[in-house]
């Protein structure tokens, strides 16, 4: 897989929010839109401050989820989008300046994982530069081995306290009767291929 540059920049007058990754939904209900990209550990990014090169950088998220920057040290990136960092890097930053003007961009994006275990052709873990749907992984897994049980996969997504185990079934996906989405992962999901 070729290396790929995902650039996402939020300036402050954009004033768009992001999307949200079914942050209104049940907490067992499947994403079957495209999530909004939140900051995870590894990603690297740009912070830059408009007339302040002394506080604008490059800043790699550490495995505990926070930046390093002067004048405010450590600072919870991981779990945030773009614009939530903005917006909590701009309140920090007026007790030192007046209306401070900031953008973020992902420069890189490292933290975007999934698992892919059991009966494919490449099991593994995949290092994913965009949203990618449970039909997308397999593919990049090399597709069913020969005694798959393909109507019994299973998604397994942690938030950090539990794990919720989302069923799949490729033969309803591809026969197209709209029984079963073809649903976008989350970083970190596992898809289990029995």
């Amino acid at each position: 897989m070729g290396a790929t540059l995902f650039v996402l920049t939020v300036l402050a007058c954009s004033g768009a929010p992001a999307p949200e990754a079914a942050a209104s939904r049940t907490p067992t209900a499947v994403r079957d839109e495209m999530p909004g990209y939140r900051i995870g550990p590894e990603d690297v990014l740009q912070v830059s401050v408009w007339g302040n090169d002394a506080v604008s950088r490059t800043a790699p998220v550490r495995p505990d989820g926070r930046i390093s920057l002067p004048l405010l040290n450590d600072v919870q990136a991981a779990g945030l989008t773009p614009m939530d960092l903005r917006e909590e890097l701009a309140r920090r930053l007026a007790e030192y300046m007046p209306n401070p003007e900031v953008a973020v961009s992902v420069t890189e994006v490292n933290s975007f994982k999934v698992s892919v275990i059991g009966a494919v052709g490449k099991p593994g873990r995949y290092e994913l530069k965009s949203s990618a749907t449970v039909i997308d992984v397999l593919a990049m897994a090399e597709g069913f081995t020969e005694f798959a049980a393909r109507s019994l996969i299973i998604v397994l997504r942690t938030d950090g306290k539990r794990v919720e185990r989302i069923p799949f079934d490729y033969d309803k996906v591809a026969s197209g009767g709209g029984a079963q989405a073809n649903f976008y992962l989350g970083p970190s999901d596992i898809v289990l291929v029995p």
